[in-house]
């Protein structure tokens, strides 16, 4: 009997350590089932983070580069312009037309130009909406002449100054241009040497085989 007794009290003393042990394997199984989902949620919240800081760097890269690529094109076409006015053929398409009496119009680069080649310069307006009864059949005049007297400087900034004369039956005139350090973007003011109305046309240089220009009626 003793030793049924002790058998029994032993088979009571595993269950129970089984017991305990169970419990004890389910309460760990619980908390590294718990620490396993905060950790994947902090990964998720951290991959967000740095999905948003990597589209932003990615953003940021592209802008520079955009930014680097659109001014190493614009110090071509710098040099290119500048390269146009001295060999004397090239053409200012102009985006928009003002008078020294305060009127701007904002116009067709193709039809609103100066030009030089061959020695010859024009000047060609295209201001009408409408082209009916207008000199050059665009809605404007375009007048033709001479060249002289050119004179080319560039300032310690870059800008680059270029002047001369048309000289001819349809028009007298002093031709001032200014194309801007880094760009082929220039001003050119027009000043008749027999009026005060002086005119000033805002565009792009392009050597004068590039340029998309259209060429109206000469004269009145």
């Amino acid at each position: 009997m003793k030793t049924i007794i002790n058998n029994a009290s032993r088979r009571g003393s595993t269950n129970s350590l089984a017991t305990f042990a169970n419990r004890a394997l389910t309460l760990v199984l619980l908390l590294f089932t718990f620490a396993v989902g905060e950790t994947i949620a902090q990964d998720k919240k951290m991959s967000r983070k740095e999905k948003e800081a990597a589209w932003r760097a990615e953003r940021l890269r592209k802008r520079a580069a955009e930014e680097r690529l659109e001014i190493h094109n614009d110090s071509i076409q710098y040099l290119q312009a500048i390269s146009a006015l001295k060999s004397g053929s090239w053409a200012l398409e102009a985006s928009n037309v003002s008078f020294n009496n305060g009127t701007t119009n904002f116009v067709t680069e193709s039809t609103n130009f100066i030009s030089v080649n061959n020695g010859t310069a024009t000047v060609q307006t295209a201001l009408n909406n409408s082209n009916a009864y207008s000199p050059n059949g665009l809605g404007g005049i375009t007048l033709t002449g001479r060249i002289g007297n050119i004179e080319m400087s560039i300032d310690r900034y870059g800008n680059v100054y270029y002047n001369f004369g048309i000289f001819g039956s349809e028009i007298s005139a002093t031709v001032s241009v200014m194309l801007s350090a880094g760009s082929n973007r220039a001003t050119a003011t027009v000043d008749p040497n027999f009026s005060s109305l002086n005119m000033t046309m805002s565009g792009n240089i392009y050597s004068y085989n590039n340029a998309g220009i259209i060429e109206g009626i000469t004269g009145y």
